[in-house]
């Protein structure tokens, strides 16, 4: 989880990198796409039959999660402040250990909630820092509850995960799994993409977008959905999601290495928070 992380932080800059005007939407379909071609022959190898009935259902549903996610935060992207979505992404753990309990896949874990809520608090405290040492621009409205409807949708995946791996419903493989929910998301937000955006803008985009879009398939949905459904044969959902704290970190030293000009004691308090979070939870596990 903490190369997850690190594929995660690394991903933000790449995205940067994209020509503008281009449909989010579709580019993640197309980031899952490519992501559920590179792991098809470890599924293929890995597969023990058709999937059952309700298998193929659970699959949807994991599907729905991210498609979800995505496409709330796609859609919200220009409604409403970073700030706002940095806030309530903060949520996820919290609520994953929420849907974990009321699903069975959690334990009741005063200790974990402890360093659930330390991460929860570094977090903020990094988001604070970026946005100069304030919070002017944080509010809630129509867009900030999708973009928090969103957030339960992404606390889900790791629960379903979860609860599918106890019940016997999903296979343990772990690329077997991934394939098959990377591969439900990506029809489900191809679906949105071709509702709510123009297709043809695809064909704006140059040689350096098709290789961007390439690498974030490969390591920002490929490994990264890889090592969390790893984890999740493991740790509970909890725990997995307790590592995005670590994500606005290794964001923040980017932001060090590219603008240096840009550090100082305002972003200390988030990072020990967050470290001292990760520390925690890895001396738990």
């Amino acid at each position: 989880m903490l190369l997850w992380a690190l594929f995660v932080g690394l991903s933000f800059p790449a995205v940067g990198l994209l020509s503008e005007g281009l449909p989010p939407l579709l580019l993640t379909a197309m980031r899952f796409v490519i992501a559920a071609l590179v792991l098809a022959p470890l599924a293929w190898r890995q597969s023990d039959g058709r999937p059952g009935l309700r298998t193929w259902l659970l699959y949807a549903l994991m599907g729905l999660c991210l498609a979800g996610f995505f496409g709330t935060m796609f859609w919200v992207a220009h409604r409403v402040t970073a700030l706002s979505m940095a806030t309530l992404f903060v949520s996820v753990p919290l609520l994953a250990y929420g849907l974990g309990r009321g699903l069975g896949v959690e334990r009741p874990a005063g200790r974990l909630l402890t360093i659930l809520a330390l991460g929860a608090t570094g977090a903020l405290g990094l988001a604070w820092a970026e946005n100069g040492g304030n919070f002017t621009g944080l509010q809630l409205g129509l867009g900030e509850l999708a973009f928090f409807l969103g957030c339960i949708a992404s606390a889900l995946y790791p629960v379903l995960s979860k609860w599918g791996l106890a019940r016997g419903v999903l296979p343990t493989q772990a690329g077997l799994r991934t394939f098959w929910s990377l591969l439900a998301g990506a029809v489900l937000i191809a679906l949105m993409g071709l509702v709510w955006e123009q297709s043809a803008a695809l064909l704006r985009m140059n040689p350096l977008d098709v290789l961007l879009v390439i690498y974030l398939g490969v390591f920002s949905s490929a490994m990264t959905f890889f090592l969390q459904q790893r984890a999740t044969s493991v740790l509970t959902p909890g725990a997995v999601t307790a590592y995005s704290y670590l994500v606005p970190f290794v964001s923040m030293l980017l932001l060090f290495y590219d603008q240096p000009a840009r550090i100082g004691w305002h972003w200390l308090p988030g990072s020990l928070l967050v470290v001292l979070a990760i520390a925690l939870l890895l001396r738990r596990e």
